[in-house]
This record gives structure tokens, C-alpha cells and sequence, in this order.
């Protein structure tokens, strides 16, 4: 248990030796954003729209500028212009806290899921086992804490980022901190995936690469087709991809009466195999009208199939004829198909008035379409039938949405901002779930709608007080109203969050490297469809640990208040030394909890989600990136990269010792640097990136472990010349079991389940081409 204590001495170590080196050489959520415009790079919005910075936010940039050399001492370093703003200089003009990760850091390490490119950000940690992707989390907090936006819009449901090809994205944003112009669903922060806007691209890009998992290959070609017709250009995107897959697991379970005596001793084998076949296409337009004038317009499309087949082995070595789930098959032959359709459109339309003032409209709109079927024959010891399970499932999305702001300079070194934003869905799902013949809930077949509107509107002003001193101030409201019907039962959950929010940066008087971020805001946590609606979600193998789920239309957002504060220090090459601290109070907080229901077909494990109280959580996050000849100039090559986080939180109404925010580790921490050989194009590097293993006290009766996550990844880049480049990558390179286990005690039952799931190295070989 020494380790987490090491990487943060470390890390603190690093960041006190470069500074010695350098010397010596209702429910109210109100967000505030920093609103980019006021400052030398474009805001989240600008960049989105595509827009260069307005005369205005050029005047006042000069003006920063000019105070900021004025208070500079007598000691002046000689600067070198290398002809473009890189990431750490948008994230060091930005008053919100804000971190941008460009093509640099999507093609270092030859990634082929977007989800592998996440887990290596500053505070970034993915669920699931390693290679497998799962929900993108921030700041050590469970699924539906993190906001994951597409061109700064909600992901479509039931979209997976894994399934995003780095090769269809620009950049990735990380926004630590609620901003006014985006909905503050976003208590630990903000993810935004900019899909690729290469307008002034002259070549084009062509990628190959080919996967090798358990000797199960995985080819993916992409292509980006730039070019101009008089005032239009556009950017062609388009990837196709396969992906060949097995997964292994085993359970052993052991369950135990009230007074100790055993009811049931299982072990069971699962093994799946997985093909998914799929293709996207992300086209950009921009038309720049004669009187100056702009329209963009993207749309994206994801088509994907997938088929699967695999086996269920179940071994009950002992089961007492008083055990309340019934007896288990032996062997479960399985097989399924999936087909998933996405089109998702982004538009934006600015004009630009004479007073520099800047109108910008948004609109868009959302087809999702998923169809899967599964069947499962199921046998006893004696290959006898016990079971035929057929489950098929047809849900269609549909969305339209629509947004705006209006930005006027006041004066010198201001910036007032106003919008709105609407966004109108429904679904269409129907569930057929049968066991032989007869349904497994009263509901089967009937068809599900649902619908979602959501309407926001926000101020949001941003001044610079000082050459020293930029702040921020936002405010949001926001309404959302969700209804469905089932079975002639109509439901409606409704809430309205008011959202202050406050940015601040103070750029320390004569150390023009150094700067501190302080933030404020209210956020919170909407229930997702599926948690409302009470449509439920058959468990084939029910018990304590594997119940039924369904919806709770009664449920209540999570409201949440928090600060943040930061220190940065950028280095003179590229480079920064941070330290962020964060705390977060939350009300109202949701947790599934399980009972032991009476169904018509006899008793049956059943949960489902509930506001249970209040709960803090706080953490500090470390990052420290410096090329090594910063401090040694006559040394290699080498770029180094870090970044530990340490989390701590606590659950009021659970007990403890785990009654801790769901699914938080105690820290994460990823090391990683790129070596370029001198004499010889080539480039090698990797990363390590450990999350530990930890409890979580789910509910008073229910206890989940999770265990630890240790990833290596290496990767060696050969550049034949600027054109063309050739990168082999190796992902997982150890290949550690992933375990987890959880223990429901209930019901006078203790049941504890143990799963072990085999992960997989990865081989990846990928050649880049300019034309």
C-alpha cells in the first residue's frame, strides 16, 4: 500500500526540482463560464463554430500583453515564435479552468478507441476492463457525474465513445468547471470532443492500420479528403473498421444462510466471441457568405453491426433445497446480433455586427436507431432442456435541438454574453423478453415512449479587472421534463436548477509563468432515461448480486455546489508544473438499492434507484509535462509527461468505512514520456497507467469491490519523411486479470460473487500518408 504514497512524493519532488533548476536556469444549478472571447484564444464556443478571434478580443489581447511585459523585472528571456498557439497556450489565456489535448496527443500512441486516449488525461479514468472501454469518468466519480458533449452538444443515447475513431477528432477539452453556455450536468466536469475541422488541411490524409488481439486481427482505413469551391470548404472524414474480439470470465459465488450454514457453492464459465463491423463519415462544410458571414454545417453518421455467439458453463456444487433462486442451468449455449445506426448534424451560423458585437446560432437534430436480439438455449447436467430465452429489443432516438448567443464588447477589456438553449427528444422502444414462449415481465412487448424537453437560457460576463486579474460570472437556468407511457401508465418527472457560476485568474505580479485559478459553481445530476422509466432489465441467472433492474419516476437530481482552486506554472518550452484542488457538496444522491419482490412467476431479486441523502467529495489533482532539455540542453530528446490524483469522500446516510462516492479509487496516476533518437527519425515512448483496487459500501447492505487497473503501453514511430510515417504500438502489454466482486447482505441470504475477467495485449501496426 506504499505505492500511492511514492507516486505522490514523486511527483511533488519533480515539481519542487523544476522550480529550483528553472531559478537556478427548487433545485438551482447555476454554471458560470469563462467566456473565451475576452481573451488571446477563442472560447469553447468560438472554436466549435470555427471562428477567429473578433477585433475586439484581439485589442484586448494586445493590451494584456503590453501590462503584462510592463511588470516583467529587468531579467528578459528571448522568446521564439514557432508560428502556432499549442494547447497549453489556449489553456493558459483561458479564465475557466480548461485543458485541450490536440492531434499531438490523439496520435501519439496509435490508439484505435477514443476511450484509450481518455485514460491517460489528467483526471480521467475509464470503467470496465482494460481494452474494453466502458463510461468516461472525471475526478474518481461513477458513471453520470462526467458531461460528455460532441461539438459542445449532448452525446446521442446509447452512443459509446469508444465506438469513435481518434482518426474523426480534433481535439479534446476537459472543462474542470461548469460554464454558463453548457448545461451544468457536470458535477466532476466536462469532456468535449471536437470532431475534426481540418479547413485549411492541403493534403490528403490517408491512415491504415491493422490489430491483433489473440491472434484476431482488426483493420481500420481512414481518410481526410480537404479542398475549397469559391466560398465553400469542406473536409471529408470517413473511416471503416472491423474488430474481432473474445472475452473470458469466471464467477464463483457463495451464498450462506443467517446462521452460517452454506445455501449454495457455483462456479461458472463465460466465453464470448465478437465481430463488429462499422463505418464512419464526418464531412464539414463552412460557406463564408459576401458580407462576411459564416454557415457550418457537419454531420455525422455511425453504422455499425455486430454478431456474437458464445457459452455459459455453471457448476453448482452444492445448493440447499431452501435457496430462494431457482435451480441454474448447466450449460447456455448463447448468440446475438446487434445493429446500431447513428446521424447526428451540427450547425452554426454567425454574424458579426458592426459595433463587433457577434450573433451565433446553433441548430441540429439526432437519429439514433438500435435493434439487437439474443437467444439462449439452456441445458441441465444431463443436456436435458431446461430454458430457450429470446430476447429482441428495438429502441429509435429522435432529437432536435437548437442554441444561440449573442456576445457584445463593453468598453475596453469586457465581454457580456446571453443565450439560449432548447433541445426536444423522444423514444420509441419496445422489449420483447420471453422464456419458453411465455413472457419474463408483465410489460413485454408493449411499446415504451418517452420523451425529454429541455430549455436553458444564461448571462454571462467576463472583464479583465487588471493586467493581472481576469473574472468571470455566469448565471443558467434550466428546466427539463421527461414523460413516458407504458401499458396506458403515463409518468412525468420535472426540475428546474438555477446555476451561478464564478471564474477567476490571478497572474502573479512578476512572475509572468505563474497563475491562480479559483472557481465556483452550482451543478447536478439528471436522471437518465432508464432510471425514470419503468421498463425492467431481466437478470437470466436472478439473485442478490445479479437482480432485475428497473426505473423510479420519483427520482430527484442530484444537486451539487462546489469550488476549485489551482496553481500553474508554465515552463519556457512546452510544458507545465499544475497542482488543482477540488471539493464537492452533493444532495439528493442516488443509489440503486436491492429488495427480494413477489412477481408472478414466484420471488425474485429486483433493484432500483433511490434519492438515499447527502455525500462530499474533494481530491487533489497533480500534472507535470517539460521536455527534458528544458533544464538540460545538451541532453536527449526526451518528453516527460505526469499526473496523480488522489480523491477522498463519504456517503452520510451509509456506513462506513467505504461509504464513498460510487466507484471513486483512491487515486489514479499515469506516467509516460516520448524519447526521439537523435541521427534517426525515430520516435519511442510509453505509458503506464495504474487505478488501485478499492471498496465501495454501495448500501448498508451491499459492499462492491474493485480491483486494480495497471496498464502499459508502448509504442515506436518511424518518420520516412513529413508524409509519411509508419507506428507500431503494443496496448496492454502485461495483460492483467480484472477483477471484481460484490456481496449483498439481505434477506437473511450472504451472497458474494467473485469475477475474474481475462484481458488481452494488443498489436497495432499503422501507416500515415499525406497525399
Amino acid at each position: 500500500m506504499r505505492l500511492p504514497f511514492q507516486i505522490s512524493t514523486l511527483t511533488l519532488s519533480i515539481l519542487s526540482a523544476f522550480s529550483l533548476l528553472e531559478n537556478a536556469h427548487g433545485q438551482t444549478i447555476q454554471v458560470t463560464q469563462t467566456d473565451q472571447a475576452a481573451v488571446s484564444v477563442p472560447s469553447t464556443s468560438d472554436e466549435k463554430e470555427g471562428t477567429n478571434s473578433s477585433v475586439e478580443q484581439k485589442s484586448k489581447n494586445a493590451n494584456r500583453l503590453k501590462k503584462n511585459e510592463a511588470l516583467k523585472n529587468d531579467n528578459i528571456q528571448r522568446v521564439v515564435i514557432d508560428g502556432g498557439r499549442t494547447d497549453d497556450d489556449a489553456r493558459r489565456q483561458s479564465t475557466a479552468a480548461k485543458l485541450i489535448f490536440g492531434r499531438e496527443e490523439l496520435d501519439r500512441n496509435g490508439d484505435t478507441s477514443l476511450g484509450e486516449v481518455l485514460k491517460r488525461l489528467p483526471g480521467v479514468t475509464i470503467g470496465g476492463r482494460p481494452g474494453r472501454g466502458g463510461d468516461i469518468r472525471m475526478r474518481g466519480m461513477g458513471n453520470g457525474y462526467t458531461q460528455i458533449l460532441i461539438n459542445g452538444e449532448r452525446a446521442p443515447r446509447g452512443f459509446s465513445m469508444d465506438s469513435l475513431s481518434p482518426d474523426q477528432v480534433e481535439r479534446i477539452e476537459v472543462i474542470r468547471g461548469a460554464v454558463a453556455e453548457y448545461s451544468t450536468q457536470a458535477i466532476a466536469g466536462t469532456i468535449n470532443i471536437v470532431l475534426r475541422e481540418d479547413y485549411k488541411q492541403k493534403n490528403v490524409e490517408l491512415k491504415a492500420s491493422l490489430s491483433s488481439e489473440q491472434n484476431r486481427l482488426a483493420p481500420n482505413v481512414s481518410i481526410s479528403y480537404p479542398g475549397e469551391i469559391g466560398n465553400l470548404s469542406y473536409a471529408l472524414n470517413a473511416s471503416v473498421f472491423q474488430n474481432k474480439q473474445r472475452d473470458q470470465s469466471t464467477t464463483n459465488s457463495i451464498e450462506t444462510a443467517a446462521d452460517g450454514t452454506p445455501n449454495l457453492l457455483q462456479n461458472e464459465y463465460d466465453e464470448t466471441h465478437r465481430q463488429t463491423t462499422g463505418i464512419h463519415f464526418t464531412p464539414r462544410l463552412n460557406y463564408k457568405f459576401e458580407n462576411g458571414d459564416t454557415l457550418m454545417f457537419q454531420p455525422f453518421i455511425m453504422r455499425s453491426h455486430s454478431v456474437s455467439d458464445g457459452v455459459s458453463l455453471v457448476d453448482q456444487v452444492y445448493r440447499s433445497p431452501t435457496a430462494i433462486e431457482p435451480p441454474a442451468y448447466a450449460i447456455a449455449n448463447n448468440s446475438g446480433t446487434a445493429d446500431t445506426t447513428f446521424i447526428r448534424s451540427f450547425g452554426n451560423w454567425q454574424h458579426k455586427f458592426d459595433d463587433n458585437a457577434k450573433l451565433a446560432v446553433r441548430f441540429g437534430g439526432g437519429y439514433g436507431k438500435m435493434e439487437s436480439s439474443s437467444l439462449s438455449n439452456q441445458l441441465d447436467v444431463n443436456s436435458n432442456p431446461v430454458a430457450v430465452v429470446t430476447v429482441s429489443n428495438s429502441t429509435i432516438d429522435k432529437t432536435l435541438n437548437n442554441g444561440g448567443k449573442y456576445t457584445a464588447p463593453i468598453g475596453e477589456g469586457q465581454t457580456f454574453a446571453v443565450g439560449w438553449e432548447m433541445e426536444f427528444g423522444k423514444r420509441d422502444q419496445s422489449s420483447v423478453s420471453l422464456s419458453n414462449g411465455k413472457p419474463q415481465f408483465q410489460d413485454s412487448g408493449d411499446d415504451l415512449t418517452a420523451s425529454t424537453k429541455r430549455f436553458a437560457v444564461f448571462a454571462q460576463d467576463e472583464v479583465d479587472l487588471s493586467a493581472e486579474v481576469s473574472a468571470y460570472a455566469g448565471l443558467r437556468w434550466e428546466g427539463i421534463k421527461t414523460s413516458s407511457s407504458l401499458a396506458g401508465m403515463d409518468v412525468g418527472n420535472s426540475s428546474i436548477v438555477w446555476s451561478p457560476i464564478a471564474h477567476m485568474v490571478w497572474r502573479i505580479p512578476g512572475e509572468s509563468k505563474n497563475q491562480i485559478r479559483m472557481s465556483y459553481a452550482t451543478t447536478y445530476r439528471a436522471p437518465v432515461l432508464n432510471d425514470l422509466i419503468a421498463i425492467p432489465s431481466i437478470s437470466n441467472l436472478n439473485s442478490p448480486t445479479r437482480p432485475d433492474r428497473i426505473g423510479n419516476p420519483l427520482l430527484k437530481p442530484e444537486l451539487s455546489k462546489g469550488i476549485d482552486i489551482a496553481f500553474e506554472h508554465y515552463l519556457s518550452r512546452a510544458g507545465l508544473l499544475s497542482a488543482n484542488f477540488f471539493v464537492r457538496n452533493i444532495n439528493d444522491l442516488m443509489r440503486r438499492t436491492t429488495q427480494l419482490v413477489n412477481e408472478p412467476g414466484g420471488q425474485r431479486w429486483v433493484s432500483s434507484p433511490m434519492n438515499i441523502g447527502q455525500a462530499t467529495t474533494k481530491g487533489i489533482e497533480l500534472e507535470a509535462k517539460f521536455q527534458l532539455q528544458e533544464f538540460f540542453p545538451e541532453g536527449p530528446a526526451i518528453d516527460f509527461r505526469s499526473n496523480y490524483s488522489r480523491f477522498w469522500s463519504s456517503v452520510d446516510d451509509i456506513q462506513g468505512p467505504y461509504n464513498k462516492i460510487d466507484q471513486q479509487p483512491p487515486y489514479t496516476g499515469n506516467i509516460g514520456l516520448d524519447y526521439r533518437i537523435a541521427g534517426i527519425p525515430l520516435t519511442l515512448g510509453g505509458n503506464l497507467n495504474i487505478t488501485p483496487g478499492y471498496d465501495t459500501q454501495s448500501t448498508d447492505t451491499q459492499l462492491n469491490f474493485t480491483g486494480l487497473k495497471r496498464q502499459i503501453d508502448i509504442y515506436g514511430l518511424w518518420k520516412f519523411n513529413p508524409d509519411l510515417q509508419l507506428r507500431l504500438s503494443v496496448n496492454n502489454f502485461r495483460a492483467n486479470d480484472y477483477v471484481t466482486s460484490t456481496e449483498v447482505n439481505l434477506g437473511g441470504v450472504n451472497r458474494l460473487d467473485y469475477v475474474t475477467n481475462k484481458t488481452y495485449t494488443t498489436f497495432s501496426l499503422r501507416l500515415e500518408m499525406k497525399l
